[in-house]
């Protein structure tokens, strides 16, 4: 199967390649059924997918035992389970999630007054209303309601069930609007904001390390009825080792589309999933539902350095030595990777949207072009900060 340990060369091991992979393995791999029996806290098993009751979550978080039997299952659940739970009322009070809703129902409006506001990264155009860092926004904006949101135990013990202590949440909004198209199917961040040629430079252990890095999860801010288009799920598929290399092809595309579930969702429901989850939001083929979900974006403690590093000033210092430097490509490009941040996250992405890709450019990467262009160093250090300043918050 292809999660099991190779017996090939120590090369071939770890350098996944999609000449080790195809349909019939993908296929084999998630042809699984979820018996409620091995997940005896959940209430139900609808379309392969474990469902929870929020009075139980509630009920189990005033209980230290309870509460991490349940946090227990629901990593093996999202592990090598189903790889998804939904918790139904895991917001029980309407209230609350009516204020939320006007919040960013406003939001919206504004943007789209100002012609601003993030596209989305998987649908088309116009499919989709967008909110980049609505936690910050919802924070600001109303900070009694956004404790009362964000409150909820169901959040958290989900939070800690795959990240442990320390996580660091983040969230956009997407609506989907009557006749709104459907995202193409995909997995999430880390490797699943990499084109696949990308993700070939990550060796094996970072294709299984990427899903226990983050949580995504989302909260119901309306009814969404089939119709409404929720988010479609292919059970099981987190657990295909190559699927970062191949979710887009046409052929894994079609086997989503033919093989996917849909779980109709009420206000306050809650679904948390493995990021390498292949899923989708849903067609909207409703006449009048603007189906709005805030899209949680959970992330391990772990993903930072030691030491805070002025990167800005290093590249600053380090740019005029690498344009007079008899160095090669290769010794550019490691220097620049002592130096520079190679990742282009976090940042602010109505300010730095990921034009053309998955993710807006690097500060490696703009440094290393702007040495083959040769660009002066007053003019590369003015760039460097306007870079800076788009990604603040």
């Amino acid at each position: 199967m292809d999660t099991s340990k190779s017996s090939k060369a120590p090369a071939a091991s770890v350098w996944l390649s999609t000449e080790t992979t195809d349909l019939a393995g993908f296929a084999g791999s998630i042809a699984r059924r979820t018996a409620l029996a091995d997940w005896p806290l959940a209430v139900s098993v609808e379309k392969n997918i474990l469902v929870y009751a929020g009075d139980s979550v509630r009920k189990a978080a005033l209980r230290p035992k309870t509460s991490r039997a349940m946090m227990a299952e629901w990593a093996g659940a999202l592990s090598h389970g189903p790889g998804v739970i939904v918790i139904k009322a895991a917001l029980s009070q309407a209230p609350v999630i009516d204020r939320a809703t006007a919040i960013f129902d406003t939001i919206i409006a504004e943007q789209k007054r100002g012609n601003s506001g993030g596209g989305d990264h998987f649908a088309k155009p116009g499919a989709n209303e967008r909110i980049w860092n609505s936690l910050q926004k919802h924070c600001m904006a109303d900070p009694a309601n956004f404790a009362a949101y964000y409150a909820a135990p169901a959040i958290a013990m989900a939070s800690m069930a795959w990240l442990g202590p320390g996580y660091q949440m983040s969230a956009q909004v997407n609506r989907v609007n009557p006749g709104g198209a459907a995202q193409s199917a995909h997995r999430d961040y880390h490797l699943g904001f990499m084109a696949p040629a990308e993700a070939l430079a990550f060796p094996e252990p970072v294709h299984r390390l990427s899903p226990l890095m983050t949580l995504q999860g989302a909260i119901a801010h309306c009814d969404m009825p089939l119709e409404s288009g929720p988010t479609l799920l292919l059970p099981y598929s987190q657990n295909f080792l190559h699927g970062y290399l191949v979710f887009g092809e046409p052929q894994y595309q079609a086997f989503f589309a033919g093989h996917h579930v849909q779980l109709p969702l009420e206000k306050g429901d809650a679904m948390f999933f493995n990021p390498a989850l292949m899923h989708a939001a849903g067609n909207n083929r409703s006449a009048g539902i603007f189906r709005m979900a805030n899209l949680l974006q959970v992330s391990s403690a772990f993903g930072r350095a030691m030491e805070s590093i002025d990167r800005i000033a290093m590249a600053k210092s380090l740019y005029p030595a690498l344009l007079a430097a008899s160095l090669d490509r290769a010794g550019i490009a490691n220097a620049i990777a002592a130096c520079a941040d190679g990742y282009a996250f976090p940042t602010n992405l109505d300010h730095d949207p990921p034009l053309g890709g998955l993710a807006p450019i690097s500060q490696a990467a703009f440094m290393a072009q702007a040495i083959a262009d040769k660009i002066p160093t007053e003019a590369f250090a003015r760039a460097l900060d306007a870079m800076a300043q788009k990604r603040l918050a």
